[in-house]
């Protein structure tokens, strides 16, 4: 039983560094903030929550599994209203999306006279 935990969380822990890895990776390679902000919170979280799983099941004990358990919670929660607040602080300041982007849906909301 133990090898087969082991090989679970060698598993989750690959893929949630390749999760972060890739968010990295957007945060580099992307274009704009919106873009950015977009790869951080999804690819980031996704890659944290994997490897704190990995730790739940590693470790076995009840203290520990209850605090990795809360700390991918509080990542699911608080990730996405947090990039959402940032993408839409950025574009309060006059950061514009790149050429990429297509339909601008706050060009009429934030700035009605431009």
């Amino acid at each position: 039983m133990s090898a087969l935990v082991d090989i679970v969380t060698g598993l989750m822990l690959i893929t949630g560094a390749c999760f972060a890895f890739v968010a990295s990776l957007g945060l580099v390679r992307l274009k704009d903030v919106y873009m950015r902000t977009h790869a951080a919170s999804k690819a980031g979280t996704l890659g944290s929550g994997l490897m704190l799983l990995a730790l739940a099941v590693e470790a076995g004990d009840l203290s520990v599994v209850t605090r990795a358990i809360a700390g991918v919670v509080f990542f699911l929660l608080t990730a996405p209203i947090s990039a959402h607040l940032l993408a839409k602080a950025a574009y309060a300041a006059g950061y514009r999306p790149c050429a990429d982007t297509k339909i601008d849906a706050l060009a009429e909301t934030v700035r009605p006279n431009e």
